[in-house]
């Protein structure tokens, strides 16, 4: 008889998240999980409903509605030997501590000589799809890829949602970790063979010959559609998942574009200054000779993300985009 232990568990992204923070807490007396609406109403995206009631109110804490103070006392916490979890509930909200992530978290152990160290974790929500319109629907992970002395994460799977928590609170730096709003309602099956996850490095989530597809979060699942529908045409591409966005795991990615000579690189973030924008930079100083085509990218439209779903749908990258864009290098259109 098979020891049910053994058998894949099939979860949602949300309940990954969950599983992550509860056995973080479990396991180190010094974690707790701190921000808006975390406790007694379970988080914005229901991702700590019924922590406090399981782990109490000293260990998942209900914040005031001001993010530059509480993701300062993280901070704080963080310097004392704690190991905070800050939550901050959309990605636009972190511009408001912008100061403490940038100016105090991220230079710290710089300004201090390494006399402190700030581990700190912080989490947050990204990405558009649900209709929230131009206020709560940037993807702006980008921009804190361009800070020395922040490492970025961007799970997409129910293993890297689950996995990448622990790594990041053992990390003596600070940890932004960004979760895809599209992704928490997501289902699949855990591995139980699988109990941890690296922090540093791209995985190639699908293997290909003709084209390179470089990707991340939210739009992975998007990208190995595409690369389905690639398939059914006779084009094989290999699929990226750069999970780790700083630093980059540029190893992993020049020597796919090496085989494949042809890339695609799909951003949800605006293309003027993005990510994208960096990761085609890396490979023309990489591996310039290798490419057969130019670099091509699907990002956002230039503008701020509407709220009608079709105009939502339209200005964000999708999967017949994708398609195009990789056939097109293929084919020489």
């Amino acid at each position: 008889m098979n020891d049910i232990s053994t058998k894949p568990l099939r979860m949602t992204y949300r309940d990954a998240c969950k599983d992550a923070i509860r056995a973080a807490i479990l396991a180190d007396p010094r974690v707790f999980l701190m921000g808006e609406d975390v406790a007694r109403y379970g988080g914005c995206y229901a991702v700590s409903k019924g922590l406090v009631d399981e782990l109490g109110e000293d260990r998942i804490r209900d914040t005031p509605l001001s993010e530059g103070g509480y993701v300062g006392a993280g901070i704080g916490a963080a310097i004392a030997g704690m190991r905070p979890i800050v939550e901050i509930m959309t990605v636009n909200f972190s511009l408001l501590a912008l100061d403490q992530i940038v100016n105090s978290a991220a230079s710290i152990p710089h300004m201090s000589g390494g006399q402190f160290a700030v581990p700190l974790v912080i989490r947050m929500a990204t990405g558009a799809g649900r209709q929230l319109a131009a206020q709560h629907s940037h993807s702006l992970e980008g921009w804190y890829a361009h800070i020395p002395g922040l490492k970025v994460l961007a799970p997409a799977t129910i293993e890297d949602a689950r996995y990448m928590l622990r790594p990041a609170l053992d990390d003596p730096n600070p940890v932004l970790i960004f979760e895809h709003i599209m992704l928490y309602n997501r289902e699949d099956e855990l591995d139980p063979a699988v109990t941890a996850v690296d922090i540093v490095s791209a995985k190639i989530r699908r293997p290909g010959r003709d084209v390179t597809l470089i990707t991340y979060g939210g739009t992975l699942f998007k990208t190995l559609d595409a690369a389905e529908l690639l398939h059914q045409e006779g084009i094989e591409a290999e699929v990226i998942d750069l999970r780790v966005l700083r630093p980059l795991d540029m190893p992993t990615v020049l020597e796919s574009v090496t085989r494949t000579r042809r890339v695609v690189i799909i951003d949800e973030g605006w293309k003027s200054g993005s990510l994208s924008a960096e990761i085609a930079a890396r490979i023309v100083e990489g591996a310039f000779f290798e490419l057969d085509a130019p670099i091509r990218r699907v990002c956002s439209r230039e503008v701020p993300i509407p709220y009608a779903a079709h105009l939502e749908a339209a200005a964000v990258p999708q999967v017949p985009a994708i398609v195009a864009a990789a056939r097109g290098l293929v084919k020489g259109e």
